[in-house]
This record gives structure tokens, C-alpha cells and sequence, in this order.
């Protein structure tokens, strides 16, 4: 009799052992269809287009394939793809790799740990894996600045404390460990379900209130800001159309797409805060904004030559986005609505990493550019 315990014992210790890859394998699935649900659904809270986003992460791989002006499902979802491949790639290391330390962790001690390594796995990808070794490709660093990733992993992270009920065979969890299970899982179904009624509500036009402290500096900004990514959309068309380098051709598609998505949440956000339709700008107006180019500026990129047009186009897109860097500076130090002003940090950081890539910016520079890009306006 005192035999078969100790062999149901050991039974069961290789059971766990055996399966703690298998359970790495689901609780990657797991967690990385959550990142990419929540992505979805709460980038245009904070100012985001999704999927250019996505067509972003889909460069990483599949370079300037990936690139157009209007987003296609098939980049879009190659970016998914791509996004999932590498949280689950994460997963796997975790709790599969490092298992021997992780797989007998309680909950809120691999919360505890999840989190930082949300931090770790995020900044490795940012500053390494993506921009140097092995993908060499700086676009997605100086594009998107480093918290857009930080989220995204700990949105994955969030998920990892369901590992300590999926590494028991189904149905052999102690009671608490399937409690807790059950219960952190109906919680983030329940975060997406109240993330995809917000989104609902914001499709109707009824986005969160305005919560900022200076209404008329925000509309200011706004209206301000739309009608310079106007500009700066149809200068990027006569790039897609004349510019001679393929990569400047591509660069200036993300511009196009970029900046349409960003005026459609200027767009969307007006109308739901303010009730009204947006205002245009005058001409005096546009003549005060900073880089915002003149009728004879425009003409000359629209009537240069081929073998002047590219050059051209660099320094007047340039002047275009330091104007746009210095506008959004201002607005991230401001005391607006906070969706605001983080969507201008993050335009301050993709227009100075667009000046960067026109200027053939890569590996360790561009990395370098990328880091002082998220905490100032370098470029005016």
C-alpha cells in the first residue's frame, strides 16, 4: 500500500514536468490573442491607427512589402501574425525555457515577475532584436516610440498568471488554481468586452468626454494639426508618385497612411467632444504654422525634375515635419486632454524618426535617435 502513492506520486510530478511546455504553448496563445484583441481595440483611445500599426510590425519581416498608403488586409494581418509569432515566442521562453524556474510559481508571484519581463521583452525587441540583430530594420523603432510596445507586451504579460492553472492536466488542478483560472479569465473577458463596447460607442460617434483643462488650446491644436497632415499628405502623394528611390516611395505611403489614420481620430474626437463640425483654417492661420509650405514651395517639389525631385522632396518634407514636431511638442507639454497629448508624443516621435529614415538613418544611430526622439524635440 505504501508503494502506489509514492508512484502515483511521481506519476503526476512528470505529468507537470512533462507538460510544462505544452502548457507554455497555450498559455502563448492565450496571451498573445489578448495583446493583439486589446491592441485592436484600444489603440484609437490613445490616438492610434491599428492598422498602420500593424502594416509597421509587418515591415519588421516583410520590409517595404508590408508599406502602402492605404493599409491591405494582407499586411494587416501579416502584422498580427508577426505580433502573435512574438509574444507566443515569448511565452515559450518563460515558461518553457526557463521553466525550471517559472512552471512552479504561484500567481501573483509570476504577475510580480510578468510584468518586469513585459519590460525586458519589450525593450529587447525595441532597441535590439528589430532595429539591429536580426531583422535590421529601424523603421518600426523610430516609427513607434518604446511604451506603444511596453503596452502591448504587458497587455500579454496580464495573462501569464493563467499558467498556474493550464500547466495541471484538465481537470487535476487544485481547487484554488482552477478558482483563480476561471476568475482571471472571465476578468480579461470582461476587459474586452468593455473595450469593445467603448469602441462600439465610439463607431456611433460618442467617444469618453473631454477631460482636458484648456478647451480652446486643444481645438486650436486640433484643427491646427489636421490641416498641416493635409499638406503633409499631399506632398507625400507627389513622393509616392515621382521619388526615384524605391524605400523613399514607401516611406512616403506610410506618411500617406500614417497621417490619414491620425486625421480621421482628429476627426472622430471633434465631433464627439466638441458637438460641432471642425472648423477650416485660414489662410493666415496656415501661413503662422510652423513648416507649413507655400503654394511656390509646393510647385517647385510638383514641377522638379526626376533626378532633383528626391532631394527636393527630403528637404521640404523635412521643413514639413519639424514644423508638425514642434506643433505636437507643444501640445504634449500642454495642458490639454491626456489622449491628446499622448497621441502628440507619439507624432513627435514618428515625425522625427521619419526625418531620420529620409536620411538613411539605421542599426545603432538610428536606435540612437529613436531613444532621444522619446523625450524631446531634436530637430528645431
Amino acid at each position: 500500500m505504501g508503494v502506489t502513492p509514492c508512484g502515483n506520486t511521481r506519476t503526476r510530478t512528470a505529468r507537470r514536468t512533462k507538460s510544462h511546455w505544452l502548457a507554455a504553448a497555450e498559455l502563448g496563445l492565450i496571451s498573445s490573442t489578448f495583446s493583439t484583441i486589446v491592441s485592436q481595440l484600444f489603440a484609437a483611445r490613445i490616438g492610434r491607427d491599428a492598422s498602420v500599426d500593424w502594416i509597421t510590425v509587418a515591415a519588421i519581416p516583410a520590409r517595404d512589402w508590408a508599406i502602402s498608403a492605404e493599409p491591405s488586409w494582407s499586411a494587416i494581418l501579416a502584422g498580427i501574425a508577426f505580433h502573435q509569432w512574438a509574444d507566443f515566442s515569448w511565452a515559450m521562453v518563460f515558461f518553457g525555457l526557463l521553466g525550471r524556474w517559472t512552471a512552479e510559481l504561484r500567481p501573483l508571484t509570476i504577475l510580480m515577475l510578468a510584468l518586469p519581463w513585459a519590460v525586458f521583452s519589450s525593450a529587447t525587441e525595441w532597441f535590439v532584436l528589430v532595429p539591429l540583430l536580426p531583422f535590421w530594420q529601424p523603421l518600426f523603432t523610430l516609427q513607434q516610440p518604446y511604451w506603444i510596445g511596453l503596452l502591448v507586451h504587458g497587455a500579454s504579460a496580464f495573462m501569464y498568471p493563467l499558467f498556474a492553472w493550464l500547466r495541471w492536466p484538465p481537470g487535476e488542478a487544485p481547487e484554488s488554481d482552477a478558482r483563480f483560472g476561471k476568475v482571471w479569465l472571465s476578468g480579461s473577458l470582461a476587459i474586452v468586452i468593455v473595450l469593445a463596447g467603448i469602441t462600439l460607442l465610439s463607431s456611433l460617434g460618442r467617444e469618453l468626454p473631454w477631460i482636458g483643462r484648456d478647451k480652446v488650446s486643444d481645438q486650436t491644436y486640433i484643427r491646427h494639426m489636421t490641416a498641416h497632415h493635409a499638406q503633409g499628405i499631399e506632398l507625400a502623394r507627389l513622393g509616392i508618385k515621382r521619388a526615384q528611390d524605391p524605400h523613399l516611395r514607401s516611406l512616403a505611403m506610410l506618411m500617406v497612411a500614417s497621417q490619414t489614420g491620425e486625421n480621421g481620430i482628429f476627426d472622430s474626437w471633434w465631433q464627439s467632444w466638441f458637438d460641432t463640425a471642425m472648423p477650416g483654417c485660414s489662410a493666415e492661420e496656415r501661413s503662422d504654422m510652423p513648416g507649413y509650405l507655400t503654394s511656390v514651395q509646393m510647385q517647385q517639389v510638383s514641377a522638379a525634375s526626376p533626378d532633383k525631385f528626391d532631394a527636393l522632396f527630403v528637404e521640404m518634407m523635412t521643413l514639413h515635419h519639424k514644423g508638425a514636431v514642434k506643433m505636437a511638442d507643444q501640445q504634449w507639454r500642454s495642458d490639454g486632454d491626456p489622449r491628446l497629448r499622448i497621441m502628440a508624443h507619439a507624432i513627435r516621435h514618428e515625425q522625427q524618426g521619419e526625418i531620420a529614415l529620409m536620411q538613411g538613418a539605421a542599426g545603432i544611430t538610428a536606435v540612437t535617435a529613436a531613444f532621444r526622439n522619446m523625450f524631446a524635440d531634436n530637430v528645431n
